[in-house]
């Protein structure tokens, strides 16, 4: 059973949870410029890390609300949750980068 932390109601059971892929991906904003293959690499192509990695979470069987998660993908552990807009936590001795907002899902 994997437990996903939610920053609203705290830890819960993973079948509360629906996994909304990778965070902070924005939409394009002029879609209708992309050619076919800038389009089909926004929306098929995501990263896929062995390790620490950002990822959208909604609690659809609690509080209903998105969230952002650090998750290890290799342990399935869950490092830091945060709320949507936020920025990412910083992990112990990592360079912080910038992250753009999740508009699509504030």
């Amino acid at each position: 059973m994997l437990l996903v932390p939610c920053p609203n109601c705290g830890e819960r059971d993973q079948s509360e949870f629906h996994y909304g892929g990778e965070a902070h991906r924005t939409r394009p904003t002029a879609p209708e410029t992309l050619s076919d293959d800038e389009w089909a690499d926004y929306v098929f192509m995501r990263t896929n890390t062995k390790g620490v990695f950002a990822e959208r979470w909604c609690h659809t069987a609690g509080c209903r609300k998105w969230f952002n998660a650090l998750r290890d993908t290799g342990s399935d552990a869950f490092l830091a949750v945060y709320r949507m807009g936020e920025e990412p936590p910083r992990l112990g001795g990592e360079e912080k980068e910038e992250a753009p907002a999740d508009e699509a899902f504030a």
